[in-house]
């Protein structure tokens, strides 16, 4: 069951904003107020974008439609009207996750030992 992040009153002032509409499926969606609810409960919990509850779809096409969103500066607008509410008054979303694996970092391993140039540390 999908957790409402949006109260209807909230879906109804934002759904003007969104692209697409229910009568035309496919890239533009079928459902917008979904995926606001798929973006909303990511943000909350503070989850990657793997982590997304299977009700929601597949991550990655979420994560497309939200990037195609970002590039049309639709999440502005949403969120604009969204903090007119006292509970929306700060919304951050980032779509990056900063976190590396061990091995991930990229530089190799330096076991020689290079010496500093400063004569009192010889």
């Amino acid at each position: 069951m999908v957790r409402r992040n949006l109260r209807d009153d909230q879906g109804e002032r934002i759904e003007h904003l969104l692209l697409g509409k229910a009568s035309n499926p496919g890239r533009s969606g079928s459902d917008n107020r979904h995926l606001v609810e798929a973006i909303l409960s990511l943000a909350s919990a503070g989850a990657p974008w793997r982590d997304l509850p299977g009700e929601f779809g597949k991550w990655n096409s979420v994560y497309q439609r939200f990037a195609r969103w970002q590039k049309r500066e639709i999440w502005t607008k949403v969120f604009e009207e969204l903090a007119k509410d006292a509970d929306f008054e700060q919304v951050f979303i980032d779509s990056t996750v900063i976190r590396v694996h061990q091995h991930g970092a990229g530089a190799g391993k330096n076991t020689v030992s290079k010496q500093s140039g400063d004569p009192a540390a010889d």
